[in-house]
């Protein structure tokens, strides 16, 4: 398993066609011929809901630019080798002039750097360096991040839980995680812990690994459930985990609504959700967005301009990220950026 993989799993094809073209290396062109910005743009898996939806926002950012550009999807397989080779590969080519990256590995794609062609490169959702928290970008090379830390998210959705398990004593918590050892992870896990660790009533009494998919996820908490039926809180960073909670939950005979249920990525499932109060909470992505934007500030780069080297992904929705029933109210219209 990998680092970016929380939020990410559970591929939803934006078209057949798309999926087609992408796993083929095929470039989606926006214009031709002189003058055309070649962009590289390169998935963790082009087969992932959450890469799907970035490039849907690349490709959105192109065709309004007005510019003509030619954008090629490239597979990295949820393989960080295979990822840091085709990066090293788009850029000592001389065929392209920027890039857009969803790192798979953002630590371990740093190796790329300096890039053999000095090209811009913009990171979508994950930093590329050595710290998993820093936005700014950490090599020379990056031009943008577009991202949030996750321990500052991961620390904001403990909160809820806080609030939550205030008249709660004790408040019993299972952390849901999508990979024990992955640095994003890593450092998620560590922003739960310090966060509920400062609250006497609260006892987290069991931590599992979801692997960002929900058959998994139902297993691994059925399992709890044996040892702690009365657990009063899930929270789990990705969607699709989540849902495999909830039917975990309902398997024994629990009612989602009667607890603290919240998952992180913001799909569309689990937007509707958290509106019909079946899950409390949930802190949303807005991956379509990132993409857009991840586009716009790499054209400014191309173009000569100065671009962002940081562009916050939770103020690019429209919305408050951390979403309840209640903030969900006040934008009746927001049904979440894409399938998980």
């Amino acid at each position: 398993m990998n680092s970016l993989r929380s939020r990410l799993t559970g591929a939803v094809a934006l078209t057949t066609s798309t999926v087609l073209l992408t796993a083929c290396g095929i470039a989606d062109s926006a214009g031709s011929g002189s003058g055309t910005f070649k962009v590289a743009v390169l998935a963790a898996s082009s087969q992932n809901g959450y890469n799907q939806a970035v490039y849907k926002g690349v490709k959105q950012a192109a065709a309004a630019s007005g510019k003509k550009i030619s954008l090629k999807l490239l597979d990295g397989q949820f393989d960080s080798n295979t990822q840091l080779s085709q990066l090293q590969n788009v850029t000592s080519t001389g065929d392209y002039d920027g890039v857009v990256v969803v790192p798979n590995d953002g630590v371990g794609l740093a190796a790329a750097f300096p890039l053999a062609k000095k090209i811009p490169v913009v990171t979508v959702l994950n930093p590329v360096g050595s710290d998993i928290n820093t936005m700014k970008p950490q090599v020379d090379g990056v031009v943008t991040t577009v991202g949030v830390p996750p321990a500052t998210a991961a620390a904001k959705q403990a909160e809820g839980v806080v609030t939550y398990c205030a008249d709660v004593d004790p408040c019993k918590v299972v952390l849901l995680v999508g990979n024990l050892s992955s640095p994003l992870d890593v450092a998620r896990r560590g922003a739960y812990k310090k966060v509920l660790g400062g609250h006497s009533n609260i006892k987290v009494v069991s931590t599992v690994e979801g692997q960002y998919d929900r058959d998994t996820s139902l297993k691994a908490i059925s399992n709890v459930l044996q040892a702690h039926k009365d657990v009063n809180v899930i929270l789990s960073n990705a969607d699709q985990q989540t849902a495999g909670a909830q039917i975990a939950l309902q398997n024994a005979g629990i009612k989602p609504r009667s607890m603290y249920l919240t998952g992180g990525g913001g799909t569309k499932d689990a937007v509707a959700a958290v509106r019909a109060g079946t899950w409390r909470a949930d802190y949303i992505n807005f991956p379509v967005s990132m993409g857009k934007s991840a586009l716009e500030q790499l054209l400014k780069a191309m173009d000569g301009g100065k671009p962002e080297p940081v562009v916050d992904a939770d103020k690019i929705g429209g919305i408050d990220p951390y979403a309840t029933k209640a903030t969900l109210v006040k934008t009746p219209d927001f049904t979440g950026e894409w399938n998980g």
